[in-house]
Formats: C-alpha cells, structure tokens, sequence
C-alpha cells in the first residue's frame, strides 16, 4: 500500500505539469490569465458605479438581517447571513493561512500587495456574478433552488441572441468547477491540515493515510445532507473560528506593534518595486492575484451557487451582500497572516527551511504564543473541513449541471476519495493542479458576467432608485408623525 502512494504522487505530478503548459500561456512572464482577472475586476469596478465602495454599507446592513422582513415570502433554503456564511467557508479557509504564506514565500512581501488590489478590485466581480446567481436560478425537481454560472451564462446570454456561446461557456465552467472543487477546494485543505497536525503531532508523519480516511469520513457525515446542513455548519464554524484567529493576530500585532509600520512599507514598497525579487514586480503580481484568487475567488464564479440557494427576491441586494467575502476574507484576514510572518522574522532567510505554508505560519505564532499551535492545528482542521463541504456543493452543482442529478453520488464517492489522495501527495502538485482549475473557471465566467453586465448595471440603477424612494417615504412618513406629535 505504502508504495503505491508513491505512485500515486508521481503519476499526479505529471499530469498537473504537463496540463498546466496547455492552460497557461505568458506574455512578459505575467500568464495571461491572471491579467484578465485584474481586468475583469477593474471593468466591473466602473461598470457597477464603484459598486465596492458605494455599497459597503449598504452590504453591512443587509448581513446584519436589518431587510430580512423583505425575504418573508421569498423562495430559497438560506437566510442572506446564511448564504454569505458558506460562500465564505468556500472561500476563508487555508488560502487565508497557508496560502499568504506560500504566496510571500514565492513572490516576498510585495505579493501580499498585489493580493490586496485584487481583492478590492474582486469585490465588484463578486457583485455581478452573485447578481446574476440569484436572477438566473431555476428551480430543482424536488422544489429547491439551484444557481450559479452554469445558469446564467446559459440563461443570461440566451436571452442576448447567444445561446450556443452561453451552452458553451455554461459547458466549460462546469468541467473546470469540477476540477477545481476536488482540488483547491478538497486536496489542497486536506494536504495543509495534515501538515498543521503533523507539526504538533511528529509521530504522526508516516499516517497521512489514515488521516485522509478519518477526513473523508468527517466530510462525508456532513455532505450527505445537502446545501442546509452545510450551511448550519458554516453558520457557526466561520464566525467563531474567523474571531479567534483574529484574535490571535491581534494579540502578536500588539505585542510587536511598533513593527507594523516597517512590515507594512516593505508589503507596499516592494509591491510597487520592479526589483522586489527576482521575479521582480511580475513576480510579486502574479504570485498576488493567484493567491487573492485562491482566497476569495473573486472573478471565478463559485459563490454564486452558494448565494442563488439565499431565500432573498432582490438579485442585486443579494450581490451586494457577496462584496463581503473578499474584502472579510483578503483585506482583512490574509493582511493579518501577512503581517504576523513578516513582523515575527519567520519571513527571510528561515522561510526556506521551514517547509509548507501552514508550518511557516505555526512558526511565526510560536515566536510569540509558544502554546498557539496547538491551537492553530485545531483553526485549520476546521477551516480545511468547512471550506471542503462548502466546495463540496459547488463541484455537486457542477457535477450535476454537466452529467445530471441522478449522478451526483458519484461526484460525492469521487469527493472523499480525493480528500485521501490530497493528504498523502506533494504540496507543489496540489497548489499547481488547484491554481490551474480554479483560474480557468475565470474564462468562461467572466466573459459571460462581461456580456451580461448591462443587464447588471441596470438592475443595479432601479434598485439605489426604488431604496432611496422607499428612504425618503419613510423620512417623510416620520417627519408627519413628529409634526402631529408636536
């Protein structure tokens, strides 16, 4: 058995390597991949009217439930606060912790800069594409709702003149949400868990087998229940797991606070520097909007099939709910695990030597915590677990839009299984393999809410119209009742 694990990483290995030279193709050393999320994000962010900073906090007060008196008769499974907490399961997990730190590794503290304009940039992608999530969804046989790219690319562009590009894309999204779903979403979680415990627990190394069979069973308990059972776990695995992370930070931030200011020149400084590394300002750029990507997947889709099952009648107030999760999870967690690697001194000649992301993170904390990581093994485990049975409703989605509902229990066997092969093979293999499958849904995706975006944009206007009538009824309304009163 043990030397079959062998085999299986080599044959892995290959086959990510060699699909990789097919999908990503360079210009200057940037792969053009990664320009056109950058430019899907800068698009979306004029198109919208700057829709991530003028619905800021407009976005808080509908998280915060102050409509759900609106979704009293509305179709749908979850509550908003509900959908954005498994989005966000999909999406804050390991990217958050050992993916900034792979990202500084790779690309140096510039990347970190690089993956904050993305973010920002990517909360207007968010916007259009969970817009569309919930105008396009269609209702299941069993009466549930379903929703995401598939949907609206094939429905949206159908309803320009485009069906057969729409059928496509819809097609190709599909195939590569697959593969992302069992990769980034699944092997790569379980991969960087194993390597947290094994941290703490070194007597462990030689059973990531049974580690990966122990997973599989815990996922499956979960996922055998639907999109509603995976959002009660979500619900109340992410706030508290998010709040004690940061916690955490915070409490290392403020032992070393007067180190923040030279951390965060040295993000900025070498962000902007052509000579940042040897990759220079393109290495730090792509190694930026990868992991930006990885973390929040703005521009790629997938939260839109959490956000089309929200029991929510407006497209456009469920969008802007979405512009949360990347400013939640890259702006503010991936800039604390940032700062946390650089201001401990992890990052620098050590970094090298450490080994995987989760490692180089663990390190960083127990110069300051020395008992933390226990603990953060324990934040992982949970972040790896709810962010794979979030994923693991987008790949069934997919799976399902592409072979039908009747299969979908092949896709969840063919799920765990590829929780064990993430614990026992190679991190480069699993960080390549989940790059390229996530990045290539941005294809299909972002022409599709490009096309679409009209259609966004309008919705969007009818909607500020119909808000501030509604505000200046209710202004006035009060303003007779005080008059009376007085």
């Amino acid at each position: 058995m043990f030397l079959s694990l062998d085999s299986i990483d080599a044959v892995f290995s290959r086959m990510v390597a060699a699909a990789e030279k097919v999908l990503f193709v360079s210009l200057g050393g940037i792969p053009l991949i990664i320009l056109w999320l950058l430019g899907g994000g800068i698009f979306f962010t004029w198109r919208m009217g700057f829709i991530n900073v003028q619905g800021f906090n407009h976005a808080l007060k509908v998280a915060s439930g102050k409509y759900d008196r609106d979704r009293t008769h509305s179709k749908g499974e979850l509550s908003s606060f509900g959908a954005l907490a498994t989005a966000l399961s999909g999406s804050v997990g390991l990217g958050n912790i050992a993916g900034v730190a792979i990202a500084i590794q790779v690309g140096g503290p510039g990347a970190v800069f690089w993956m904050t304009v993305a973010a920002l940039l990517g909360m207007s992608s968010k916007f259009v594409e969970c817009t569309l999530g919930l105008k396009y969804r269609a209702v299941r046989l069993d009466g549930t709702l379903t929703g995401g790219p598939m949907y609206y690319l094939s429905g949206g562009l159908s309803e320009l003149g485009l069906p057969k590009l729409g059928k496509v894309l819809a097609l190709s999204f599909a195939f590569f949400g697959i593969g992302a779903a069992l990769g980034g979403g699944n092997m790569f979680q379980a991969n960087q868990a194993f390597a947290a415990f094994v941290k703490v627990t070194p007597m462990a190394a030689n059973y990531n087998w049974l580690f990966g069979i122990i997973a599989a069973i815990l996922v499956g308990l979960v996922i055998l229940g639907g999109i509603s059972r995976i959002s009660v776990v979500a619900s109340r695995l992410i706030p508290t797991m998010v709040t004690v992370y940061i916690v955490a930070c915070l409490w290392v931030l403020g032992i070393k606070f007067t180190e923040i200011p030279n951390a965060a020149m040295l993000i900025v400084g070498q962000g902007m520097s052509p000579e940042a590394l040897a990759g220079g300002l393109a290495g730090a750029l792509v190694q930026g909007v990868r992991r930006s990507a990885f973390s929040n997947n703005a521009g790629l889709g997938f939260a839109a099939i959490a956000h089309a099952a929200a029991k929510m009648k407006e497209p456009v107030r469920e969008g802007v709910v979405a512009i949360l999760e990347p400013f939640i999870d890259t702006v503010i967690i991936c800039n604390l695990t940032a700062l946390v690697v650089i201001i401990t001194g992890t990052y620098g000649s050590q970094i090298a030597e450490i080994g995987s992301g989760s490692e180089i993170v663990a390190v960083a904390f127990e110069t300051v915590i020395d008992w933390f990581p226990l603990l953060l093994t324990v934040i992982i485990f949970l972040f790896a677990f709810s962010t794979t049975i979030a994923w693991s409703y987008y790949g069934e989605r997919c799976w399902a839009y592409l072979l039908g509902e009747s299969s979908v229990g092949i896709f969840k066997i063919l799920f765990l299984a590829c929780i064990f092969v993430g614990s026992i093979v190679n991190l480069g293999a699993i960080v390549d393999f989940s790059d390229m499958m996530l990045l290539a849904t941005a294809i299909p995706n972002l022409i599709g809410c490009m096309l679409l975006s009209g259609k966004v944009a309008r919705d969007l206007k009818d909607y500020w119209t119909r808000l501030n009538r509604q505000k200046s009824s209710l202004k006035s309304h009060l303003n007779s009742e005080r008059s009376l009163i007085n």
